[in-house]
């Protein structure tokens, strides 16, 4: 495809003035350029063609699967789209509800703020909530910030948080950025040991980030008894929510001893994500962190009224500006709004079966390291593949020439040559059948024909990389 530079024809106009108009007559004089711009210069179809073909290059769940889906390509609804898009909302500054407060013109948004705080918290089992993070690492972050505001208030001196390396992969960032050191414990048959916790477990302990189900799509059985000896140092217990798309409606974490629990509301409540946002990473804790909760909140009057509270002296103060990513409240409110309790329910339980029938239907073709019953995800791996000089890399290129946007691989780590397949609720069977078809073709091939797959891709614009030098010496050129 060329570019639209290269498409450029000296004199060519995609746009005209009126019969006998002077350019100057419609373009004001002070934006009138004085030498060349160096623009293109081509036809209005030329340009609507060269960005329409531009737009069918981009890969988006809306036009093919994504075997990462809930991780991140989760399908968002139009109508929360709709809903986001309502000029009540989206005229609204943010600064008028700081100068106008109760009976203000944005009750509204704040009442959608409010409820959906109090959704979230009735999903999670959890007592009062912060939608400030802009995103789920941000969400982490936060997280760690009221485990350390707790301790500090209470005179704990802890400097130690355990992350099991089942957890999702940006825990350890999180934790060191708030100032903690990361004690790391190996899992046993891909579930915390308990006897490891219990090595690492002392009074410098502050709490343990966990992930449940885990990144290998399996719960976490041993939970109750790491709740109790948590609970003997006084250590704080983290959700991470990466995975709350496996347990929406099954399990609260709240009533099952967590104290702190974050939500990608793009995992779990379908809301846009990708590209660097937007994002939402809302943050729930337990009745004995809620002093320590981002300012400003959203409470309400015994009129009905709401206003932003701010009067909460041992908060840890503010992770973001204003209140969050207000569009993305919206669109999750909706979200839960239409599906109620039990769609919310039967979301959980469509991603759970869609995973374990693709583990069923490809176990004879790829080695699955924890062959047993998983949640929402599993994870696979290019063992079997090894001897023909196939890697999972080869076979996560191979599906790009199928037209899939490629799997998560080697992650998580503890999984040699990993594939982490996710296919979330609303993918058909018929989808899900046709990928899993291409996954064995693709198997076949590595007994068969390895040579073509170390080829892969060879029907996109860019074929194989090299993927060091393409990330430490990123260069875009014209040729891409």
């Amino acid at each position: 495809m060329k570019t639209i530079f290269e498409k450029s024809v000296a004199g060519r106009e995609g746009c005209w003035p009126c019969e006998g108009m002077s350019e100057e007559a419609y373009i004001p004089s002070e934006l009138l350029r004085d030498s060349d711009s160096g623009l293109p210069s081509a036809s209005e179809l030329d340009v609507v063609r060269h960005f329409t073909k531009l737009s069918q290059r981009n890969y988006g769940v809306d036009g093919n699967f994504y075997p990462l889906g809930s991780c991140t390509m989760k399908y968002n609804p139009k109508f929360t789209e709709i809903a986001a898009a309502m000029p009540g909302f989206t005229q609204l500054h943010p600064v008028l509800p700081q100068l106008q407060g109760a009976g203000g013109l944005c009750q509204g948004a704040l009442e959608v703020m409010y409820e959906t705080e109090r959704m979230l918290a009735e999903i999670t089992g959890m007592d009062a909530y912060t939608m400030h993070p802009m995103a789920g690492a941000h969400g982490e972050l936060t997280g760690v910030m009221l485990m350390a505001a707790y301790h500090r208030d209470h005179g704990n001196k802890k400097t130690k948080i355990i992350i099991p390396d089942s957890a999702h992969g940006t825990n350890p960032a999180s934790a060191t950025i708030a100032g903690y050191e990361i004690v790391s414990i190996e899992s046993v048959d891909g579930i915390i040991d308990t006897a490891a916790l219990a090595e690492v477990l002392d009074d410098d302990v502050a709490g343990m980030m966990m992930t449940c189900p885990n990144t290998l799509g399996l719960f976490e059985k041993n939970l109750p008894e790491i709740v109790k000896m948590l609970r003997k140092v006084d250590a704080l217990l983290y959700y991470d929510g990466a995975n709350l798309n496996a347990i929406m409606g099954k399990m609260r974490v709240g009533d099952v001893g967590f104290d702190i629990v974050h939500w990608n509301l793009h995992k779990t409540l379908a809301t846009p994500h990708g590209g660097g946002g937007p994002g939402s990473g809302p943050v729930g804790v337990s009745e004995k962190l809620i002093p320590y909760l981002p300012i400003s909140r959203v409470a309400k009057l015994e009129d009905g009224q709401f206003y932003l509270d701010y009067d909460h002296p041992k908060s840890i103060g503010y992770v973001a500006p204003f209140y969050g990513n207000f569009g993305v409240f919206l669109k999750a409110y909706a979200y839960m709004l239409r599906l109620g309790g039990k769609g919310l329910t039967r979301a959980s339980e469509n991603a759970v079966l869609s995973a374990n029938y693709m583990r069923k239907r490809l176990e004879n073709h790829f080695e699955i390291p924890y062959n047993r019953i998983c949640m929402h995800e599993f994870v696979a791996s290019a063992a079997l593949q090894i001897p023909k000089g196939v890697h999972a890399l080869d076979i996560a290129k191979a599906l790009l020439d199928k037209g899939y946007h490629a799997p998560t691989i080697y992650f998580p780590l503890i999984v040699p040559e990993a594939i982490m397949i996710e296919p979330t609720e609303t993918e058909n069977k018929e989808t899900l059948d046709t990928f899993i078809d291409d996954l064995i073709a693709i198997s076949e091939m590595a007994n068969t024909n390895p040579e073509a797959l170390h080829a892969a891709p060879v029907t996109l614009p860019v074929s194989r990389l090299d993927e060091t030098k393409a990330a430490r010496a990123m260069e875009l050129t014209s040729d891409l």
